[in-house]
């Protein structure tokens, strides 16, 4: 019997995968990587596929994979706990100045960003050419100090990584700073961001682990990024232990930028505000035990996010889009998930390739954000249409705040 709200895509020698992608387009390639994943010996009942699925590297970007006695750490990826903060004030529209430009700089010099000498490897916040104060970094690095001494004894080389020095970055690509409006005018702080370069340092390090392992025991894959961790192995526990430690430092990270964020504000907007009057914290890739259809698994959500009944979550368009606030639908077909995005269609080059200045300038029309080409790959014709990936989740989520941009900062 067909389903209401998803379609099935049947996997020969696997496990079906459950796609709400109705009026969105997905692409074929996309599709065969889903069905890779799919018949991977450990997938548990089906995979569900979001209306933003596209091309990813391994496992499908948009993909809720749930795994029985294994673990695939290329699915999980090495943006570690990336997700969203977004913050509701009690600043309304008319308390922004009619000049933003100052806003996104006292943001820019806040919070650092971005991959110029200026900012690489963050060195000028010890010699206090950023305005963010060391007190917050400090603090969050402490409750996860002690943590990462025990990772590091087992895995020595991620001690020589960008650790504490990236707690409270922005990064680059599509992370992003925003202040936004909500459907009333009320002044909302929103943020994107993950557990930055020692996260990517643990994800690098266990996919190789993993690949090593494969080929150890002379086990064959339909993609070497499919290479697992069985339940019950040192690497396995290893690497369980350090992506949960990252997901922490993910989720600190960006309540350190949202300090910072409030505190560049405030020196710009004299008007006393209240923050965190709605907060939503979320992460949309990565992994954690759940249960599920009876049975405790693990749920990789790799571009998803969690939607439980009830749950809030963000689900952000792209520069000069839409973004909202949602409220999970707890739907048990999807893994209780929705969407991270709009997600992408086509790749970072082909959108330098395609579009000019002239074309960002105009689809950013109204923002105060950086118009240059180093931002073209960001431009919103690269991503799907976010109305069209809303309706196509209908059964996964509900709106309750509709948010525009009116600031966005990028790396």
């Amino acid at each position: 019997m067909k389903n209401e709200h998803y379609d099935v895509l049947n996997v020969e020698g696997g496990r079906p995968v459950k796609m709400w992608t109705r009026g969105v387009p997905v692409e074929e390639e996309a599709k065969r990587q889903l069905a890779n994943t799919a018949r991977m010996p450990f997938i548990y009942k089906h995979m569900a596929a979001m209306p933003d699925v596209h091309l990813g590297k391994g496992s499908t970007i948009g993909s809720v994979i749930p795994t029985l006695g294994a673990i695939i750490p290329a699915a999980v990826g090495v943006d570690i706990g990336c997700g969203m903060m977004a913050a509701k004030t009690t600043l309304a529209a008319s308390d922004l100045p009619d000049n933003l430009g100052p806003l996104r700089s006292a943001i820019e010099r806040s919070v650092p960003h971005g991959m110029s000498p200026k900012t690489r490897g963050f060195k000028g916040r010890d010699k206090g050419s950023w305005d963010s104060p060391p007190q917050a970094v400090d603090t969050a690095w402490m409750a996860l100090k002690d943590e990462f001494d025990v990772i590091c004894q087992k895995t020595p080389r991620l001690r020589n990584t960008n650790n504490y020095k990236h707690l409270g970055t922005l990064g680059t690509g599509n992370h992003f700073i925003e202040i936004c409006l909500d459907e009333q005018g009320f002044v909302w702080f929103m943020l994107h961001s993950g557990s930055r370069g020692v996260g990517n340092a643990i994800g690098t390090h266990f996919i190789e682990q993993a690949k090593q392992d494969m080929r150890t025991h002379f086990i064959n894959l339909p993609d070497q990024d499919l290479a697992y961790l069985p339940e019950g192995t040192q690497h396995y526990d290893d690497y369980i232990e350090a992506v949960g430690w990252a997901q922490k430092f993910a989720r600190m990270n960006r309540e350190v930028m949202m300090r910072n964020l409030i505190a560049a504000v405030r020196t710009v907007i004299t008007k006393p505000f209240e923050t965190h009057v709605e907060a939503v914290n979320c992460h949309h890739n990565y992994v954690q035990k759940e249960q599920h259809f009876g049975k405790e698994v693990l749920v990789t959500r790799k571009g998803a996010v969690s939607a439980r009944e009830g749950e809030l979550g963000i689900i952000p368009g792209s520069m000069g889009a839409k973004s909202f606030i949602v409220r999970g639908k707890g739907n048990p077909e999807s893994f209780n998930s929705c969407s991270h995005g709009a997600g992408r269609t086509m790749s970072r080059t082909e959108a330098k390739r395609r579009y000019s200045i002239d074309d960002h300038v105009r689809a950013t029309e109204g923002v105060e954000c950086r118009k240059d080409e180093g931002v073209i790959d960001e431009i919103p014709m690269a991503y799907k249409d976010i109305d069209a990936v809303m309706q196509a989740q209908s059964d996964l989520v509900e709106v309750v705040h509709t948010l525009k941009q009116v600031v966005c900062v990028k790396g």
